[in-house]
């Protein structure tokens, strides 16, 4: 054979995994040395062809890997970038658009895993390991087919309040039926709390009644009161809800039906602080089933109650919250100069930024659960804004005191309540947390003033001012409600802010890791009520993606039992995380009837827990493999030049 034959026969038994280098703008190259990674791994037997770009998830970037495909260059892709959760869903796509079986993919991070935490030649090296071990594992991919499993087209929303609401129009508008559950009798959740919206003025009580009346009247709208999730099994396209109605029991919600007509009660008539009567309340306990595809939390959320003694909240009935405020000022009649509540004229009054958000550790006090609330809940600033100018425009004679430490007008037209407020001759203290207002009782020389804000002014160069007021207004911030049993139900992440955590707050801001489960609204983060029905919509819009062909494709990384080997041992059942993802069924073997373990594919996780505890090694990931594994860590322990 002719040394030309040699490296032809060489060349054609190279593999034909193609391996694909980001610089990421820099945020990768900055630290490693990428074409010289793209140099030594081209070296590698399994790597046909390695190739760089400045971004490649960019389109162009994508053209390479879709052009090498195509023309056979290989058939086997690895993507060096930024972490997977990214883009992964990007390069599949890519992949199945230019023919390929989008599963002959593997990812090597060495954005997060190597140029951020590592320089220089230590970065290089490192950044090549990675790539070099994802090469080896993606010679040996097979192609894989999705999990398709049927889809009911029924959704099912938890919570009445203004996201649950449009989650469950924009469904039902989309020929989907809707399980709308509420604990309370009403609808409208916390915004039926509020009377103006800042900063464009409308009516809360005006859109919940509107968005009630579309809900109430839809025929593919079943709304089920006075309700909880009490159970949940099953998986995406197939879940079964136990559903609990009782009769309401809190004196509130029955004094508030109470008022209410038979007939009022069938219109759904609204209810001030309470929302819309939905006219479908329990009077005995009962339990219902509901089979449903996607499920969609609109759980809301509840305003932070300040702790006893908290800027003298408990301690005298002058402190009191803004939304306390806010519904008693909805309560109040418009008479004179001067704000008047319970009779009591208001000739000075001070609002407190920040009660309940922006806590620091060491300087605010824990709640009971030893929590602290460390982020802003972002709608406080302009509600108080709000509040301030106007009462100013309609209570003249009455002084408005802003204190706080930072202003967050965020959001088109909310820095004009700022500016308004101060036109409107609101006057501005601003504090530093270390050195939080002080709220006592009133001094003596202070004119009968039940009580004086004690704050050191930074606007003033520290000047302490006794500010004497009748009342005082602590701006609360947000907290989740809490949603414990449905969190240990349907086994739903959490973040330290207690808020349930999406899956990525860019590419799937809407998506829990639990396929089928969506987030809508303050659920997930403080929101605006813009915010709220925007998240909705993208839930709405989602499940019905979800839902609308039938039936949906899952990722096949899931366990596989190899039954040659299975023994039946159990073991992998008692492992796995998944309730119901992995059993014992009874099947006939040479004649004999033995137990074998049996994976439902839609509730594996993919954790690998089962594989490592099979004496047998009877079950494997699909698309993570024992020997793929292997491959892996041999390439990482390989001497640096066999790299």
């Amino acid at each position: 054979m002719t040394q030309e034959k040699k490296d032809n026969a060489s060349k054609d038994a190279k593999g034909k995994v193609g391996v694909y280098i980001c610089y990421c703008g820099g945020n990768i190259s900055d630290h490693v040395d990428v074409e010289q990674v793209r140099d030594r791994v081209e070296q590698l037997p399994e790597v046909a062809v390695a190739r760089t770009n400045m971004f490649m998830c960019s389109d162009p970037g994508q053209a390479l890997i879709m052009d090498d495909l195509k023309n056979g260059t290989v058939d086997r892709v690895v993507v060096a970038s930024c972490a997977p959760s990214l883009h992964e869903t990007t390069f599949r796509a890519a992949i199945a658009r230019a023919g390929g079986n989008p599963y002959i993919y593997d990812h090597a991070n060495i954005r997060e895993q190597v140029s951020w935490v590592h320089h220089g030649d230590k970065a290089t090296d490192k950044a090549t390991r990675l790539v070099s071990m994802a090469a080896a594992k993606a010679e040996q991919l097979k192609p894989l087919e999705p999990i398709r499993v049927e889809a009911r087209r029924h959704a099912t929303v938890i919570g009445g309040g203004v996201a649950g609401l449009k989650a469950a129009k924009e469904l039902a508008d989309r020929g989907i039926r809707v399980v709308l559950v509420e604990k309370s009798p009403f609808l409208g959740g916390q915004l039926a709390n509020l009377d103006r919206l800042a900063p464009t003025g409308e009516k809360a009580a005006d859109l919940i009644q509107a968005l009630c009346r579309q809900v109430l009247n839809h025929r593919l709208i079943t709304i089920h009161a006075c309700a909880t999730v009490t159970a949940v099994d099953g998986y995406v396209g197939n879940f079964n809800l136990e559903i609990t109605r009782q009769a309401p029991v809190e004196t509130t919600d029955a004094n508030k039906l109470g008022r209410l007509r038979p007939a009022d009660r069938v219109a759904g008539k609204y209810v001030p602080a309470a929302g819309v009567a939905t006219g479908n309340v329990p009077t005995t306990s009962e339990t219902i089933t509901v089979e449903t595809g996607v499920v969609v939390m609109a759980t809301g959320f509840k305003s932070y109650r300040p702790q006893p003694g908290e800027y003298g909240f408990g301690n005298f009935k002058e402190v009191i919250t803004l939304p306390d405020l806010i519904q008693r000022m909805a309560e109040e009649k418009h008479l004179g100069n001067m704000l008047s509540l319970d009779g009591r004229p208001i000739r000075s009054m001070a609002m407190i930024h920040c009660v309940g958000s922006r806590q620091i550790p060491g300087i605010h006090p824990e709640s009971p659960d030893g929590h602290l609330n460390e982020y802003c809940s972002r709608t406080c600033c302009s509600a108080t804004l709000n509040a301030a100018s106007t009462i100013r425009r309609r209570y003249p004679g009455t002084r408005v005191y802003e204190c706080y430490r930072d202003i967050r007008t965020y959001g088109r037209g909310a820095e004009d309540l700022y500016e308004q407020a101060g036109r409107n001759q609101v006057v501005f203290l601003r504090f530093e947390a270390e050195d939080a207002p002080q709220v006592v009782s009133g001094q003596p020389n202070q004119h009968d003033y039940p009580l004086t804000v004690k704050i050191k002014d930074t606007l003033t160069f520290d000047e302490e001012l006794d500010v004497p007021v009748d009342l005082v207004v602590l701006a609360t911030g947000i907290e989740a409600n809490p949603v414990h049993d449905l969190v240990e139900m349907m086994k739903l992440p959490v973040g330290m802010d207690r808020f349930l955590l999406e899956v990525h707050p860019k590419l799937r801001p809407v998506e829990l890791p639990i396929a089928g489960i969506l987030l809508a609204g303050t659920c997930q983060a403080p929101m605006d009520v813009g915010e709220a029905c925007n998240a909705a919509g993208a839930a709405a819009v989602k499940a019905a993606a979800l839902l609308g062909k039938g039936a949906v494709e899952l990722d096949p990384f899931v366990a596989e039992v190899d039954l040659s080997k299975c023994q039946g041992h159990g073991s992998c059942v008692e492992a796995c995380l998944s309730d119901g993802a992995l059993t014992m069924v009874e099947m006939s073997v040479d004649g004999k009837t033995v137990k074998r373990a049996q994976v439902t594919p839609a509730l594996c996780l993919g954790c690998g827990a089962c594989t490592s505890v099979c004496p047998e090694n009877a079950i494997e990931v699909a698309g993570w493999t024992l020997k793929q594994y292997e491959a892996m860590v041999d390439r990482i322990m390989a001497e640096p030049e066999a790299v």
